[in-house]
């Protein structure tokens, strides 16, 4: 089962939504949407008042909604209650807001334009270029970065089929193949870069990206030819593909004269306004 969480905004106002590539479904934080429909300076408050309420009440919609890690705003990883797009429609029936019909329309596109790139993929590629290309990023580098996420997706589609999935080993693999090509840990990286919560792959530079995506396209073409099975196995593939971005970085770097692993992040080269909108959508 994959989720992947993303950040919705209605009115300018942000909402955490989980894809569920299994039940082929969004999952929406409640806590957002109380937020949202009540402008409620505690959300959580509302939402856990509300909440009792409703089950008090025998209301069947709270008792069968889940609760999902989500990014809260300390960055941290935290058990959020969610709801699918059947149950907020019924618990938004529960609050009182103008905003109601409004968000159902935009609940409804946004589950329409899923559904739009879920058969035609080459959307998800389109806005990503739009969502790059609105933060100031370069072509060249959207280009770059938009054909890694495409070996990443192969590269974890083999770790899944490795039998790979907890999340804390497909971190730990992560971290083999950096630490393999770039000599440094993911942590470490960040850290060199003075980054915090911000996606190490955004900051990177158009070398450091085409190393990294050496790196893990390599380890997808070992693993395919190895069919390695369980978390040990695929840490051998993943070091062995991270080597070989690993060796051609040190050519390079013998031919250049110096590293080619720069401190530099994407607020260096991004225009000032887009700097502020990139740390803060990194922020949730």
């Amino acid at each position: 089962m994959t989720k992947k969480q993303q950040i919705q905004l209605f009115e300018d106002k942000k909402v955490r939504v989980v894809w569920d590539d299994q039940e082929e479904k969004w999952y929406f934080s409640i806590v957002d949407v109380c937020g949202v429909l009540t402008d409620s300076a505690n959300p959580q408050t509302y939402w856990r008042v509300l909440k009792n309420r409703l089950i008090k009440e025998g209301n069947q919609t709270v008792t069968n909604c889940n609760a999902l890690k989500m990014t809260a705003a300390d960055g941290r990883m935290r058990m959020t209650d969610v709801a699918d797009t059947e149950q907020l429609f019924r618990l938004i029936q529960s609050i009182p807001s103008k905003k109601a019909e409004p968000f159902k329309e935009w609940m409804a596109q946004v589950a329409a334009q899923r559904i739009e790139q879920m058969q035609d993929p080459e959307l998800n590629f389109e806005q990503a270029y739009a969502d790059y290309r609105r933060l100031g990023y370069s072509d060249k580098w959207i280009n770059q970065r938009l054909r890694s996420i495409e070996v990443r997706k192969e590269l974890t589609d083999e770790w899944d089929r490795a039998g790979i999935t907890d999340q804390q080993q497909y971190a730990s693999l992560t971290d083999i193949i950096t630490r393999s090509w770039s000599g440094k840990s993911t942590r470490q990286y960040k850290q060199f870069k003075g980054l915090h919560k911000e996606n190490l792959r955004d900051n990177m530079t158009n070398i450091e990206l085409a190393l990294n995506t050496l790196a893990e396209a390599s380890a997808t073409e070992i693993s395919k030819s190895r069919n390695p099975k369980g978390f040990k196995q695929s840490a051998d593939v993943a070091r062995e593909g991270g080597k070989i971005a690993g060796d051609a970085r040190k050519q390079l770097e013998q031919r250049v004269g110096h590293s080619v692993i720069s401190s530099a992040k994407a607020s260096d080269y991004l225009p000032p306004v887009q700097e502020a909108k990139l740390l803060e959508d990194n922020d949730d």
